[in-house]
């Protein structure tokens, strides 16, 4: 079986791909629900790329220490127990990765058919999505090179047409829109509300993938030194970029225009260059999250393999091609992503999914501290820098949206819960499973 290791390009452009997604591309029209000041919606994006890179400093060190592949299955289960290993996996899984997936594909068919003007047809978005996540499965499930490979070029073209589009934008619009970018009165007040906590959390799911390396942490060519770069790197990459995108979309179009709407990019760049040039545009903004179907298919499976290697009940997830590739995994996570596809609404899953994904990784950078206090003398490559005021920020912050979730969207908060008490439930099954076997 092949040893070969991905290297620290590959690792950086999965990151960048994970974040760059379903989120900046759809959720301010949610947010402009609640917030029309340019000022607060910039230090919303602002505000998420410092929880981002706080959380990707904490993980740094928890990566480094334990250098083995599986995300917050690995972390969980070191620090805490087995079983809330197996919640994180569960959850890192099952909606972690899967949903996300489906949202990206829902996003990429949506701009499809915005710029065909066929915005009526649900069962066209859902087979364009669903030949997305098919196609790239099988890409994924075969060679690592050509994995490998294919993920820095998306990666390497979503940033460079990023950068251009916001540059063009800005140079050749005639008549931006009249909307403020600097604090007018109120804006203080928005800054602690309810509507700032909860947009927050749609800002935090844009931001979810800072943390897709320590899934690859065991197939990483010397994760100990290289982990810490390519979280910090792709996390400061993905805040200026996003900054800037909301800018520019406020920049060009109407918020009346953008409120409520999936496809910003594709409002925003019709505003900009007419008709036909934002069709063009949105053609383009619609194939940049390609490579994030592609990050996502890459990087989550690998919770699936660790969890299989873990329990023998589960080893067919553990499955292997000659490249060391989970075939298996990728393959299931795919169906559980078409399985979104089919069965939810955007915005509902858009929002548990958030509020799962913030929940686990709420769980694993608290336990940094329960970490340096039961283990002191372990083995840290990497320290988090200026410990303790990154974690501390990033709980502040998380717990703080967390609860405003939970107090005013109940449904998908708790339905957020249930897939965490779902996991505890297979993980009981499993453990009398295997007690059983022995007897």
């Amino acid at each position: 079986m092949s040893s070969e290791k991905f290297q620290f390009p590959t690792v950086t452009a999965v990151v960048i791909a994970n974040m760059i997604g379903t989120g900046v591309f759809t959720s301010l029209g949610f947010q402009l629900l609640e917030i029309q000041s340019g000022f607060v919606i910039l230090m919303l994006w602002a505000v998420g790329g410092v929880v981002a890179l706080c959380g990707a400093m904490t993980y740094a060190e928890l990566g480094a220490a334990f250098p083995r592949s599986g995300g917050e299955y690995n972390f969980l289960s070191r620090i805490y127990h087995p079983a809330v290993g197996f919640v994180g996996g569960w959850t890192s899984a099952t909606i972690g990765f899967s949903a996300p997936t489906a949202l990206v594909a829902m996003t990429f068919a949506a701009y499809g058919t915005s710029i065909l003007d066929l915005r009526d047809a649900r069962m066209l978005e859902q087979i364009v999505a669903i030949g997305l996540i098919a196609v790239l499965a099988a890409v994924h499930a075969g060679r690592r090179r050509t994995s490998g490979g294919m993920q820095i070029i998306l990666t390497a073209l979503k940033v460079a047409v990023i950068v251009l589009f916001c540059g063009s934008v800005f140079l050749l619009m005639d008549s931006p829109q009249p909307i403020r970018f600097l604090p007018v009165s109120g804006d203080a007040a928005l800054l602690t509300s309810s509507a700032f906590a909860v947009s927050l959390i749609y800002v935090s799911y844009s931001y979810t993938g800072w943390n897709a390396a320590t899934y690859l942490s065991g197939e990483l060519e010397r994760p100990q030194q290289t982990l810490p770069w390519i979280l910090a790197a792709g996390t400061l990459v993905v805040t200026l970029l996003y900054v800037s995108l909301n800018f520019i979309f406020l920049y060009a179009a109407p918020v009346v225009e953008l409120q409520g709407q999936i496809d910003v990019g594709f409002i925003a760049a019709v505003a900009a260059f007419g008709e036909a040039g934002g069709r063009f545009a949105g053609i383009i903004l619609a194939l940049l999250l390609i490579s994030t179907v592609s990050a996502m298919l890459l990087a989550g499976p690998r919770v699936m393999q660790v969890i299989g290697e873990d329990f023998p009940a589960l080893g067919f997830l553990a499955r292997r091609n000659r490249d060391g590739i989970p075939g298996t995994a990728i393959l299931i996570q795919a169906g559980l992503a078409v399985a979104f596809v089919l069965s939810s609404s955007f915005e509902s899953v858009l929002l548990f999914a958030g509020f799962t994904l913030a929940l686990n990784s709420f769980m694993t950078v608290a336990g940094v501290f329960l970490l340096r206090w039961r283990q002191p003398g372990l083995d840290r490559p990497y320290k988090t820098f200026l410990f303790p005021l990154p974690p501390l920020i990033y709980l502040a912050l998380t717990g703080w949206t967390l609860f405003f979730v939970l107090k005013t969207r109940p449904v998908e908060g708790l339905f957020g819960l249930g897939v965490i008490g779902s996991g505890l439930v297979v993980y009981g099954l499993l453990q009398l499973g295997q007690r059983r076997g022995r007897a």
